[in-house]
């Protein structure tokens, strides 16, 4: 009986939880996904269409564009702040002079609103009258200016470069979490049996670590499937949506196109995308640890 009362005040307490999740996570996806199956103006009533909407989105070349672009910043941005923010929070995390300001330093972009990191970066890469346009040419370098921003082919890596230097420090906090974590008794005892630095890192750091590096390339995942301000602030998706990620192709297609349903077919296929992501990498983490 004491166990029984026990689980019913523990669901007690998750209950609520429970509500506020299924209230405003489960069912707008599921109210998303039903809409995405209708023509929808956002005025009147929604008329059922099948998958017309989805034909028509694997058929739309700037969903493939959108797509390709997404792809290209989760890429970068998976690859680098993953190894950087790492090496980044080992070395951070030993007592070196000014480590208290240098955390500071690297965890305030994480601390700024997104809209404001896209117009700071616009002064930065803007083609026209950008700082670094304008230093290559002071310096001698006009040769190397280049469209950063708005061009198209190189905006998806300047979302990714500003991407990763908003969340390098946040990514870099929750890596020190993790080393503080490791048993020092541990490291002491890999540096008695003649363990290098890189050995103690290879072999036990990084293995003991696991947890978090997972942790990481998950919010790293979903984090990049959400970038939505910077894009808008640097290039709204121009010109001619060839900067567009899939999130601001389906924000486009719904707010400013009035085409709800279109729109939620795009946003239920970068749902279920960004789930296959996350499927793949939890699913190849498994095979390696096994």
């Amino acid at each position: 009986m004491h166990w029984l009362s026990k689980k019913r005040y523990v669901a007690g307490l998750m209950l609520p939880t429970i509500l506020v999740y299924i209230l405003y996570i489960i069912a707008p996806i599921i109210i998303a996904m039903g809409y995405s199956f209708t023509k929808y103006s956002g005025i009147g009533g929604a008329k059922f269409i099948g998958l017309s909407n989805y034909r028509r989105l694997f058929a739309d070349d700037t969903f493939w564009l959108s797509l390709k672009n997404t792809v290209i910043i989760l890429a970068v941005d998976f690859l680098v702040l993953l190894i950087l923010a790492f090496l980044v929070a080992l070395l951070l995390n030993n007592n070196l002079k000014f480590n208290g300001l240098s955390k500071a330093l690297i965890f305030s972009p994480a601390i700024i609103a997104p809209i404001i990191v896209g117009i700071i970066w616009v002064y930065i890469l803007d083609p026209e009258v950008g700082i670094l346009n304008n230093l290559l040419e002071a310096i001698g370098l006009g040769t190397l200016k280049q469209k950063w921003i708005g061009g198209a082919h190189l905006t998806p890596f300047s979302v990714a470069v500003i991407y990763f230097w908003q969340q390098l420090g946040y990514i870099v906090t929750i890596y020190i979490a993790g080393l503080k974590m490791v048993p020092g008794e541990v490291l002491e005892a890999a540096r008695i049996d003649g363990a290098s630095a890189v050995q103690k890192v290879l072999y036990v750091i990084i293995p003991m670590m696991r947890s978090t590096i997972s942790s990481v390339a998950i919010l790293v995942i979903t984090g990049v499937f959400k970038i939505f301000e910077i894009v808008q602030q640097t290039t709204n998706g121009g010109p001619n949506h060839l900067s567009e990620t899939l999130v601001t192709y389906s924000y486009a297609t719904t707010f400013k196109n009035a085409e709800y349903g279109y729109g939620m077919s795009l946003a239920t296929v970068t749902f279920i995308f960004c789930l296959l992501v996350v499927a793949v990498y939890q699913l190849a983490v498994r095979e390696r640890k096994e």
